[in-house]
């Protein structure tokens, strides 16, 4: 019997194994901001610390699953088997910036939430982000890929909505202007703009 090839050498994980440790990894940040506010090491307002964190942790991760499709494309790199838990971490860290700020920090007041919703335009566009990769998230699964058929593929394109209304929501979300929210929506920005990049042999009309 002939050798394997050595040319194609397979992985010893599986493109699940390695998704599922991929996500675990990257929740490190988030259990070290839970755990140090715990233990009184994050400063005068940890809950302000780890607002902030989950939803700068949530913002880069819809960037990294974005960035996936042009770095295959104009890149020749393909991390296409890790853009769904890159996906996930968004919507996670989402979840956990959403339920700090309504629980943790408003303590789930119904009242102060509606004057804070009602009078601060950013939480309108953070809370759209958040249902929008609610949906994503929950149609992840190859179930839902399969039940949804075509239909799938639309809804998936949301994401760049919420790209937009969540770069909306870090550039007004402070008093004072501050530049990381423009660069972090300036790439953003550059993601989906490489997506209208007419691929060889089309024309754009």
């Amino acid at each position: 019997m002939a050798p394997p090839s050595s040319g194609r050498r397979r992985s010893r994980f599986s493109p699940l194994t390695r998704q599922i440790f991929l996500y675990l990894l990257c929740l490190i940040p988030a259990v070290s901001d839970i755990v140090q506010g715990m233990a009184n090491t994050l400063g005068p307002n940890p809950v302000s610390v780890c607002l902030h964190d989950f939803g700068l942790w949530a913002f880069r991760f819809l960037l990294l699953s974005l960035a996936v499709t042009p770095l295959r494309r104009f890149g020749g790199l393909d991390f296409m088997v890790y853009r769904r838990p890159l996906g996930l971490l968004a919507f996670s860290y989402a979840a956990l910036h959403v339920v700090f700020y309504t629980g943790v920090a408003k303590h789930f007041d119904v009242h102060v939430l509606w004057k804070d919703f009602t009078s601060r335009p950013f939480l309108t566009f953070g809370f759209l982000t958040f249902l929008i990769l609610l949906a994503l998230a929950l149609t992840s699964t190859r179930k839902a890929i399969i039940a949804l058929g075509r239909r799938w593929a639309r809804l998936h394109k949301l994401v760049y909505v919420a790209m937009i209304l969540a770069s909306i929501h870090y550039v007004i979300a402070f008093k004072t202007w501050h530049t990381e929210p423009f660069v972090y929506a300036g790439i953003a920005m550059v993601l989906l703009a490489l997506r209208l990049v007419p691929k060889q042999g089309k024309r754009v009309l």
